[in-house]
């Protein structure tokens, strides 16, 4: 059955997280728990918008338009550590959210932030969804700093993609715009090499440090990580849960938006039932 959408209507805010000015989108619903969504590398908030649209009646959900990204601003120091990441996040959840736990849901970037979050500040977090990303990562955003600063057109802007080998051209052309100069990426070029550089590496440690319900969503196309990581994954954390989605890539969320609300939603809906977290939404002991 095709899904009706719920008429969208959100809000933008700004805070300050250090030196930078940061924003998010307030999907609304003050007296919901706090769906806090976290997109990945090239991205921003806008990518969640189909499954924000499903959930808010039943959530409040938040959109982050992570440091470099979005309309949030771009470090001048280029400071895009796993530190800066996630003390960002907590800064929205104490100055934003009022300190209540949230339940996270993290793609690729946004995936690493929030597990990498839970494990530090457990008492702010219900629960994590990871989409498509892996305890140990080894990838590469050099090419960014390569593409043009604006293209005259949006194909102009897709090919500066392709002439730099990409397949997933729609996954990073998701998040442009337009101004008077042209097409442009909504996104700190130039930051994004160190930024995929300090999110490289073996995560095991925080991956296995938090004890709250994750589930981890994985496209068996995808070209970040494997089936058999993911596995690996669900077999090494207690009360982990994994779904492989065999037909998408990196974006299930964007491959198969209907697949992907259905898993994220039984997930959200069974939180509340579950026996490891408590009506205020902490891991019991």
């Amino acid at each position: 059955m095709e899904h009706a959408k719920e008429q969208l209507s959100a809000e933008r805010r700004y805070f300050r997280s250090g030196a930078n000015e940061l924003s998010y989108v307030d999907y609304g619903g003050d007296d919901k728990p706090v769906l806090l969504l976290l997109h990945g590398h090239m991205n921003d908030a806008g990518t969640f918008a189909d499954l924000a649209s499903r959930l808010k009646k039943e959530w409040r959900v938040i959109g982050l338009d992570q440091r470099g990204h979005g309309w949030s601003g771009h470090p001048a120091d280029t400071d895009y550590s796993r530190e800066s990441y996630v003390t960002d996040i907590l800064n929205l959840v104490r100055q934003e959210l009022g300190g209540q736990p949230v339940v996270m849901l993290g793609h690729s970037l946004g995936g690493i932030n929030a597990y990498q979050f839970a494990a530090r500040y457990p008492e702010y977090v219900r629960a994590v969804i990871v989409e498509d990303v892996g305890a140990e990562i080894h990838a590469d955003l050099s090419f960014a700093d390569k593409l043009p600063e604006r293209s005259a057109t949006l194909g102009d802007l897709r090919d500066s993609l392709a002439r730099q080998g990409l397949r997933a051209i729609d996954y990073f052309s998701e998040s442009v715009f337009e101004d008077e100069r042209g097409w442009g990426f909504r996104t700190d070029l130039k930051g994004m090499k160190a930024s995929q550089e300090n999110s490289n590496g073996q995560w095991w440690e925080d991956w296995l440090a938090s004890t709250c319900p994750i589930l981890l969503i994985h496209g068996k196309k995808s070209f970040v990580m494997n089936a058999e990581h993911a596995e690996l994954m669900k077999s090494r954390r207690p009360n982990t849960s994994l779904e492989i989605f065999e037909h998408c890539g990196h974006g299930v969320h964007s491959d198969d938006p209907d697949g992907y609300y259905a898993v994220v939603k039984q997930f959200l809906d069974g939180l509340g039932e579950s026996g490891n977290v408590n009506k205020n939404g902490l891991v019991k002991d």
